[in-house]
């Protein structure tokens, strides 16, 4: 269950027009703060960056899956937007199972390298016109 400041700040992100991506993007700055703070560790930080989406997805965040994902990607992607329109609770057993798994994960995933690693190469899939666009969308919405 995400926190109550997450969930305000991705609400206000809303209200102020942001993109699904920014409202999301507050869940998966949660994750980040979870592994580093030793709640529970991740594999790698595509996977901590992957929970924070599926979180915001089961928030109510209408977050549609990258074009570029996989098949099974996408379909996760259409569960939890069902799970987060039906309103049920999470299973605690599965929740318990999945928390102690990713306790006996890493921290390092979660390190200013490991980002900025994925960030770099997440940009270089990028072309110079879809960053630039982008830009100028975030422009728009930047507080004056």
């Amino acid at each position: 269950m995400p926190e109550k400041e997450t969930l305000e700040r991705a609400r206000k992100d809303k209200r102020e027009g942001k993109a699904p991506s920014t409202q999301a993007g507050e869940f998966v700055r949660e994750e980040i703060e979870h592994v580093r703070e030793g709640k529970h560790g991740a594999r790698s930080t595509k996977q901590a960056i992957a929970i924070g989406l599926a979180k915001a997805r089961r928030a109510g965040v209408d977050l549609p899956p990258s074009e570029t994902a996989s098949e099974e990607t996408k379909e996760q992607a259409k569960r939890d937007l069902r799970k987060a329109k039906s309103g049920k609770k999470p299973s605690t057993k599965r929740s318990r199972a999945s928390r102690k798994a990713l306790k006996k994960e890493g921290r390092k995933a979660a390190s200013k390298e490991a980002l900025s690693t994925q960030a770099r190469k997440a940009a270089k899939k990028r072309s110079a016109a879809s960053r630039s666009r982008s830009a100028k969308k975030a422009a728009k919405t930047r507080k004056k």
